[in-house]
């Protein structure tokens, strides 16, 4: 098997697609020996920050001396990305030998009749095995979709249950109400684990804390109440929360202050099982985390900034973001999202701050919604909007609209983003 032959096996996993269950999975990983049962996770949840969030901790385990798996996703820049140990991809000929064990199992299953996993489970369970093989010491474990039936719930030794800001997210699918939401991503949590959330709305809050009690589960909440903001710049800012003074955090935005909390929270919870994590680790790890795609500014004269913001909270959140630091700036939007998403309320938090938008298609994704019909849409809030035939055509135009002293801000889904960035690399090099 080829490095491209393992990434067909896996895309075509997604046939496999049926109801919500762990069932596949699991005795997909019982035919793998169960390597899950030999790590300990961090699982974060939530509906935005989960990702800050993962990359703040994992990095502060890194610089405190820990061999650390990441699984995240979606990912921006290569598929690899996904599955790291101490921020170092997977290598292709790793990944080519363990999804042929994957493939091994999933073929035994299919001659006895039995439900076959998808892609996402059965990436999860490649992930389980190289961080076993790895010999991780803790894994930081974020969520594909929701967290009860998440295919990365069929862990049983969770050290800290995570969960990040939560919000109306996928609807229909996860619930129909912010309860209903909120009850399932809560679902992550495991009798003996400690819960860690950010202060949440009423309404999610209850469900959060009514799980963690019918789990037994002492419970942590980040409060943003005292979070004191230091000093904020493009580059990087400082920020205090309780004891820990001036801490510099690399990534940028309004938001970040309160992510960077809830990752404070959990190095805490860490530090009181055992993990010893010393104040320096946590300072380096804050100032020396790498999280591209959430308000991350990759060129300058124009700037350019990316940002991940696709629903109505991130939207709310770049809003903000967007009046604290870029007051004064003219700003031109290049703006891609995907139909199944929140992307009207998007528009209405986010259209006003523009002089000029430029719509996009996400390249090579289904749920992608036509940059017509996005264009049509933000027309209604802002009427200096035109679409793009294609992600470079927006590039070019977007640079043909901006002096040096404005802003170009991308966001919108975080699937077309890793494109964006290497064309707008690609310019600058050409130039």
């Amino acid at each position: 098997m080829t490095y491209e032959e393992a990434r067909k096996y896996l895309e075509d996993c997604n046939q496999y697609a049926g109801e919500y269950t762990l069932e596949p999975l699991q005795e997909m990983l019982r035919r793998l020996g169960d390597p899950q049962d030999k790590l300990t996770f961090v699982h974060i949840a939530g509906t935005n920050g989960k990702g800050s969030v993962l990359a703040l901790v994992s990095t502060v385990l890194k610089e405190a001396g820990y061999q650390v798996g990441r699984y995240i996703s979606p990912t921006i820049f290569h598929y690899r990305e996904r599955i790291q140990v101490n921020e170092q991809y997977i290598s292709k000929e790793t990944l080519v030998r363990l999804t042929e064990r994957i493939k091994e199992a999933g073929d035994q299953m299919l001659l006895e009749g039995l439900a076959h996993p998808t892609m996402f489970e059965a990436e999860t369970a490649l992930a389980f095995l190289y961080f076993a093989e790895q010999k991780c010491d803790l894994v930081v474990l974020e969520t594909g979709m929701g967290g009860r039936t998440d295919a990365t719930n069929v862990i049983r030794h969770t050290a800290a249950a995570v969960l990040a800001s939560i919000s109306m997210d996928h609807i229909g699918v996860l619930g129909n109400t912010l309860s209903e939401i909120a009850e399932n991503k809560a679902g992550i949590m495991k009798p003996g684990c400690t819960v860690v959330t950010m202060k949440q709305v009423p309404e999610a809050e209850r469900a959060v804390l009514a799980r963690a009690e019918a789990c037994g589960c002492p419970v942590v909440t980040a409060d943003p109440g005292q979070v004191v903001n230091r000093k904020r710049e493009l580059v990087s800012q400082f920020f205090d929360y309780k004891e820990h003074k001036a801490v510099e955090l690399s990534l940028i935005g309004e938001h970040q202050f309160e992510n960077g909390a809830l990752a404070l929270e959990v190095i805490g919870v860490l530090k009181d099982r055992g993990y010893r994590i010393s104040e320096d680790a946590v300072r380096k790890g804050f100032r020396e985390t790498v999280w591209i795609g959430r308000f991350s500014v990759i060129a300058k004269a124009p700037y350019v900034i990316v940002d991940g913001a696709h629903n109505r909270d991130a939207a709310e959140k770049l809003a903000e973001t967007i009046q604290n630091y870029l007051p004064g700036k003219r700003l031109i939007y290049i703006m891609g999202v995907l139909a199944d998403k929140e992307y009207n309320a998007v528009i209405e938090r986010t259209a006003s701050f523009a002089s000029e938008i430029i719509t996009v298609m996400t390249p090579d994704n289904i749920r992608a919604l036509p940059a017509e019909e996005l264009a049509k849409a933000v027309a209604v809030q802002n009427p200096h909007v035109q679409a793009a035939k294609s992600l470079k055509d927006a590039v070019e135009k977007a640079y043909e609209l901006a002096g040096e002293e404005d802003v170009i801000l991308a966001f919108g889904s975080l699937s077309y983003l890793g494109e964006l960035v290497r064309l707008i690399q690609e310019r600058r090099q050409e130039k």
